[in-house]
């Protein structure tokens, strides 16, 4: 259950979407990324350990939740796809790591990475109902080790993730390399966002 716990956190954390590209751009950028990770860690237990202990076997008995869940995080990931196509399209929004950075203060980022994490519909999704939901039959033991993994799973890639972006600094002076990070990420939201909504019609009929 360990490794069980592992491999479908990492499947479902590891899709790009707007907190994964929050901690990206802030570890571009060298913005309290430890502070950033800490707080998606945080954040992620928290949901995880509430889904995997039981509630989350409670609300996916109810399809009409999880409906719900699914529609708001599918409208809410399009208005990322429509902001992430306009960035794609135009260079001067990018950012300019060849510069003076840009740095935001401990307070406002912290606000900005609750704000980017507990926001997104899809975040409870995924920790709270679909990763509750599997936990759902497993023995009390079985849900520990497969918390216990979940959460290893969640800190290495937030941390590993915003640590691991200074690599590629110099990848990102070009103002190309921007543009196409946004268009995959619109593409990849898009993807999410129809998978969520075909799901919320699926319900419904």
């Amino acid at each position: 259950m360990f490794i069980k716990g592992i491999l479908v956190s990492a499947s479902l954390i590891m899709a790009i979407g707007s907190q994964n590209l929050f901690v990206l751009k802030n570890g571009l950028r060298q913005n309290h990324v430890l502070l950033i990770c800490l707080v998606c860690f945080l954040c992620d237990f928290v949901l995880i350990s509430i889904g995997v202990m039981g509630v989350g076997a409670l609300f996916a008995q109810n399809p009409y939740f999880s409906a719900a869940l699914a529609l708001l995080g599918g409208l809410y990931l399009l208005t990322y796809v429509f902001w992430a196509f306009k960035s794609s399209l135009y260079p001067q929004n990018k950012l300019d790591l060849s510069g003076e950075q840009v740095k935001f203060s401990a307070k406002n980022t912290l606000f900005a990475t609750l704000a980017i994490t507990l926001l997104n519909p899809h975040v409870y999704l995924d920790t709270v109902v679909i990763l509750g939901g599997i936990a759902g039959t497993m023995s009390f033991d079985e849900k520990l080790l497969f918390l216990i993994g979940a959460s290893l799973s969640s800190f290495v890639w937030f941390f590993g993730l915003g640590f691991g972006a200074k690599l590629l600094i110099p990848l990102f002076k070009n103002p190309t390399s921007w543009r196409v990070l946004d268009f995959v990420v619109g593409c990849i939201m898009f993807w999410i966002a129809y998978e969520l909504l075909s799901f919320f019609v699926r319900v419904l009929v």
